[in-house]
């Protein structure tokens, strides 16, 4: 797996692949994926975006998880992005909110949504 990617809490290699292992498979098994803050208002912004259009996102709220700290620390690794909305569509990495939203303003979100 190479380097440990950077957490809080030091991870043993094993809590790493299975922080990998968890993300992985979320975003394998759904549509749509939104890595989220339940106080971050970007977060609800983008998942009221999400809801108006009829998507049924799975969201982890990521404050409310035991190793929410880990798995935003290997969504950097993965995406190189470190704040969240952290959203996946068709296991592809859009980006955060302004991206939801440019994707949306262009018609291109409309397109991703519609092969879901």
């Amino acid at each position: 797996m190479g380097q440990l990617f950077s957490s809080p809490t030091p991870l043993t290699p094993e809590m790493a692949a299975a922080i990998k292992t968890k993300v992985d498979a979320i975003i394998a098994a759904n549509a749509v994926v939104v890595f989220s803050k339940s106080y971050c208002p970007y977060c609800t912004k983008a998942k009221n975006l999400l809801t108006k259009l009829g998507v049924n996102a799975h969201v982890l709220e990521l404050d409310n998880e035991d190793d929410g700290s880990a798995i935003q620390a290997y969504l950097l690794e993965l995406t190189g992005q470190r704040t969240v909305p952290n959203i996946f569509i068709s296991q592809k990495h859009i980006g955060g909110c302004d991206d939801l939203f440019s994707l949306e303003k262009n018609g291109q979100l409309k397109t991703l949504l519609a092969k879901i």
